[in-house]
C-alpha cells in the first residue's frame, strides 16, 4: 500500500495534512518493539528465577507489561510513540490529528487480538492494505492513525544587511515574498539568488549581488530591523 496524504480539519478550523504510514514501516516499526520487549524478558528471566515463587510472580507481572503495558503506556505519555515507532520516524495520532489519549490506547492495544488472527498479524494487514489510510482494526475501532512525524522546520536565517527603506510601494503579498526571499536565501545558490533578484530590477536598481543585498536590507526594514 503507499503512503497517503490525509486532510483533516482541527477543532480550531485549521485545514492541515497528515501523511499517513502504510503496512511496511508499520510492521519495521512493530519488529524493533518486539526485539526490545524480548530483549528485555530474556535480560530479567535468568534474575527473577532465582527467587522462586515469587520470582514467576514478578515474571508474570513482566510479561503482562511487556504485551500490553508497553504499548498503552508509549502511546498514551510518549506522544503516540513507542521505541519502535520513534525509531521510524512515526506516531499514533487521533483521526483529526490531536494526540492520542489514553483511551484510544488502550482500545487500540486490546484490539491487536483481532488483528493478530489468524497469525501474523495477518488480519491487521489485510486491514491496512485495503483502508485508504493503512489503519488495522485496532485504528479503526480506536479512530486513530498512525502517521509520519514531520520534520521540524529550519528557523528562518538571521539578515544581516542593513535596512533599506523600500522605494516603491508594495502589496502585502509582495512584502510577504520579499520577507521569505531573505530569510531563506542561504539555501540558494549565490548564482540562483542573484537570478531572482535581477528580476526585480524596478525595485532594486542594482544587479548582481548587490541586488540581493538589497532585498535584504528592505526585508530586514519590513520585519523592524531585527
Amino acid at each position: 500500500m503507499l503512503d497517503t496524504l490525509r486532510h483533516v480539519e482541527t477543532p480550531e478550523g485549521i485545514r492541515i495534512g497528515l501523511h499517513a504510514a502504510g503496512a511496511l514501516p508499520r510492521a519495521r516499526a512493530w519488529a524493533i518493539d518486539a526485539l526490545i520487549r524480548f530483549a528485555i524478558l530474556v535480560a530479567c528471566t535468568s534474575i527473577l528465577g532465582l527467587f522462586g515463587a515469587t520470582g514467576m510472580a514478578a515474571y508474570l507481572l513482566l510479561l503482562f507489561g511487556l504485551l500490553w503495558g508497553y504499548w498503552i503506556i508509549f502511546e498514551a505519555l510518549w506522544r503516540g510513540q513507542t521505541p519502535g515507532k520513534k525509531a521510524c520516524g512515526l506516531r499514533v495520532v487521533a483521526a483529526d490529528g490531536a494526540p492520542v489519549g489514553w483511551l484510544a490506547a488502550i482500545t487500540r492495544t486490546l484490539l491487536r487480538t483481532a488483528d493478530m488472527l489468524p497469525f501474523g498479524y495477518a488480519i491487521g494487514l489485510l486491514a491496512c492494505w485495503f483502508d485508504p489510510w493503512g489503519r488495522r482494526l485496532g485504528d479503526l475501532a480506536a479512530n486513530t492513525l498512525v502517521v509520519y512525524v514531520e520534520p521540524k522546520p529550519e528557523p528562518p536565517a538571521q539578515i544581516s544587511a542593513p535596512p533599506l527603506d523600500l522605494p516603491l510601494a508594495l502589496r502585502r503579498e509582495e512584502r510577504m515574498a520579499l520577507v521569505a526571499f531573505a530569510e531563506r536565501a542561504h539555501l540558494l545558490t549565490e548564482e540562483r539568488q542573484q537570478e531572482l533578484a535581477d528580476l526585480l530590477g524596478q525595485l532594486t536598481h542594482a544587479r548582481g549581488q548587490a541586488a540581493v543585498l538589497r532585498l535584504q536590507g528592505m526585508a530586514r526594514a519590513l520585519l523592524g530591523s531585527r
